[in-house]
């Protein structure tokens, strides 16, 4: 995190992320923004409900607060 209290999140957008929710859901998406409370918006996502049975959901705003884990899936650089 960076200085400002907020997530640093800068490196990840435009990018697919993973994200693990509250009650053991899971989404995959790219990550269009975020803000300071760490809620993200994530576009072209998808329920991950069995590892072969996805639902597409689109476009979301995910609250910070259900956020367990965030994970990276396409390359990063710098």
């Amino acid at each position: 995190m960076s200085g400002k209290g907020g997530p640093d999140l800068k490196k990840y957008m435009d990018k697919r992320v993973t994200l693990k929710l509250n009650a053991n859901r899971n989404i995959t998406g790219i990550l269009r923004g975020y803000d300071q409370f760490m809620n993200l918006v994530l576009d072209h996502t998808q329920e991950v409900v069995t590892p072969t049975q996805r639902n597409e959901i689109g476009m979301v705003v995910v609250r910070g607060n259900s956020i367990s884990m965030v994970e990276c899936v396409d390359r990063v650089y710098g």
